[in-house]
């Protein structure tokens, strides 16, 4: 089986830590869900602070997935290599 190259970009500074930021925000959530089933908290404001955390986190992989495409994807295309079409396709049907 071959290993998996690690592949690594020079992301954006501002970019980066805007991310880094919102994942602590998102751990914060999630946090403070352990503190409420901890607690015995009613199970609506629990599902309702988990359904904020998801879409929290969904929103970090579409800012990434924006990110992908608009320079290693881009990248990828500019340099012949198609076979990103289906790395894209995938990491899409893996973030819905």
């Amino acid at each position: 089986m071959e290993q998996e190259k690690k592949r690594l970009i020079d992301r954006d500074p501002a970019e980066k830590q805007a991310l880094i930021r919102r994942l602590h925000r998102i751990i914060g959530q999630l946090e403070g869900i352990e503190r409420m089933i901890e607690e015995d908290r009613w199970c609506g404001e629990i599902l309702n602070q988990t359904a904020a955390a998801q879409k929290a986190l969904q929103s970090v992989g579409y800012q990434l997935l924006d990110s992908h495409m608009r320079s290693c994807v881009a990248l990828r295309l500019r340099e012949g290599d198609e076979e990103v079409l289906e790395e894209v396709s995938s990491l899409v049907r893996k973030l819905k």
